[in-house]
């Protein structure tokens, strides 16, 4: 066989199985578009006519109060730290970050601990100052609790972007701003403020979708919301049909605030022309209003952070000589060797998919590869029931053809189902930093190897794979964080009896063991430091 004719059915190979993987990446969104065709199941009407309303309130009444909360706290800091000189400043810009390390389910079940009656603030009263008080200190199992919990682990996300926005704006304008007369209040709200707002909204989006894919906070604290419908239908009604049904609303709210993002967005340009950028010099002022920064970023720090993984330590401190044995090691060595496989997975398909796009000339391609990244914008109880519906078709499928009568399920509840959906649900977590350094090399590198006669996959694995090999670890270190914390597509996909460090966690919590629990929580939040601090080295970079 000539060159010509081993080149092309290495082409016809290649984008068939780039293709493959492709529609195999997209099928959640699929099955429940041809679900919504069919008839609701039988509980659909008893959920519309007593238990939809409820959803939907306390679902746009949870996004509504974390947007708020999330902007208010996240643009401040960002601006404080940004834009002032005062003392602890360059420890609180990585400090501020550290919250997105703790999951919002374990920050529930801290809380909640923290103000019982049996908890420390309640015993320093009772112990300390003859203070009783009856119940728990503060109420917090209720929806005003889910926005407080959810908003104090999420507005790292508007914090960060905001951060980089202004890091990257220009003195300039805010020297222009000066001379005609503006304070530093009145530069921040007419300046700063509309060149940062598509990070902020940016920020705010993403928080938007965590929350919509929680379901530990609104479980442990009886709020009814979509995420929780959802697992009410498939686990306990049994209705698959109307747990699609609601998975479809959730979806569309999804895609309002991804909508809404875009369009706010447009095509304006917030950035100021590289000849005109001036790095920004932060302010210095009086030593009392220096203090006021400090204290109010301590304050912040103190409540998102420092006090609940204090009492993280504590518990793990009364527990561990019960929880440390061998099965619990053997969780933790189950659960990291799940994340790593998963994101050894999805970095890989996310070289052969952007490989794919380097090679091919086809604008359906770029098309298809941004629905197929769209996972992570869809909450993991939306993307087990899209995967779980066909997967147990195919264990039909299977059984008959296999001549299996006895009920027994071939695929369903298997970690190959859990590792899929894993590479679903994070496939944009490996693919952008990837993508990034792919773009670092350029298309030059690729030509000159292909015009001195190798390969097109000889030339990924021995010219573009080295240069992007810092982004290749750099994706799977992410998704290995993302997986490890990984809650409700975990609960419904995974095999019987099977715990991960986070349903173990979460289900020790939920059965009032919060002291034992906290073993487990504690090694998420530990690993999700990590790529907090790479966050913070890159932000940095941007200016210096």
């Amino acid at each position: 066989m000539g060159l010509a004719k081993r080149r092309f059915y290495w082409w016809n190979n290649w984008m068939t199985g780039t293709l493959l993987v492709l529609l195999l990446i997209a099928t959640p969104l699929l099955t429940i578009f041809v679900k919504l065709f069919t008839s609701p199941g039988s509980s659909w009407s008893h959920l519309t006519e007593n238990l939809l309303v409820g959803y939907l309130q306390n679902t746009l009444l949870l996004l509504m109060g974390v947007a708020t909360i999330t902007f208010l706290l996240g643009v401040s800091l960002a601006w404080i730290v940004t834009h002032y000189e005062f003392p602890l400043r360059k420890h609180f810009e990585w400090l501020l970050i550290l919250p997105l390390g703790f999951p919002g389910y374990i920050m529930a079940y801290t809380y909640t601990g923290l103000l019982d009656y049996s908890g420390p603030l309640q015993a320093f009263l009772r112990n300390q100052l003859d203070i009783q008080v009856v119940g728990s200190l503060l109420d917090i199992m209720n929806l005003p609790g889910a926005v407080f919990i959810l908003s104090i682990t999420l507005f790292p996300y508007v914090y960060l972007l905001s951060r980089a926005s202004f890091l990257q704006q220009s003195r300039t304008f805010q020297e222009a701003a000066a001379l005609l007369g503006s304070n530093d209040w009145y530069t921040f709200i007419k300046v700063a403020l509309p060149m940062a707002r598509p990070a902020i909204v940016g920020g705010i989006a993403l928080a938007s979708m965590e929350v919509l894919n929680d379901y530990g906070t609104v479980k442990y604290f009886g709020v009814g919301t979509f995420t929780t419908g959802i697992f009410r239908s498939w686990f306990s009604m049994g209705d698959v049909t109307t747990a699609i049904y609601l998975a479809a609303i959730l979806m569309l709210l999804v895609f309002s605030i991804l909508f809404f993002e875009v369009i706010q967005r447009g095509k304006k340009r917030f950035s100021p022309i590289n000849f005109m950028s001036k790095p920004l010099i932060r302010v210095r002022l009086s030593r009392g209003k220096r203090g006021v920064l400090t204290a109010a970023c301590s304050l912040v720090f103190l409540i998102s952070f420092f006090i609940p993984f204090l009492q993280i330590i504590q518990w793990v401190w009364l527990s561990y000589e019960k929880s440390m044995n061998s099965d619990f090691f053997y969780l933790v060595l189950r659960s990291f060797g799940l994340a790593a496989v998963s994101g050894l997975l999805v970095a890989v398909f996310s070289v052969v998919l952007l490989y794919s796009l380097r090679l091919s000339p086809f604008n359906w391609l770029k098309n298809l590869t941004k629905v197929a990244i769209l996972g992570y914008a869809i909450p993991g109880a939306v993307i087990a029931i899209g995967i779980m519906v066909p997967v147990i078709g195919l264990d039909h499928w299977l059984r008959d053809f296999l001549f299996m009568g006895n009920g027994q399920m071939i695929v369903s509840g298997t970690v190959s189902v859990l590792l899929f959906a894993y590479m679903v649900r994070f496939m944009a977590v490996g693919y952008h930093p990837l993508d990034a350094g792919f773009q670092k090399t350029g298309i030059q590198v690729n030509e000159a190897s292909r015009l001195l006669g190798q390969y097109s996959w000889k030339t990924l694995w021995k010219i573009e794979l080295p240069l992007v090999r810092a982004s290749f670890f750099s994706a799977i270190l992410l998704v290995f964080v993302d997986v490890l914390k990984e809650l409700p597509l975990t609960l419904i996909l995974r095999p019987f009896n099977y715990h991960t460090l986070a349903t173990k966690a979460f289900d020790m919590a939920t059965n009032e063991m919060i002291a034992e629990s906290a073993n487990s929580a504690l090694i998420i939040i530990l690993t999700g430091i990590l790529p907090i601090i790479f966050l913070n080295r890159m932000i940095r970079n941007v200016n210096i």
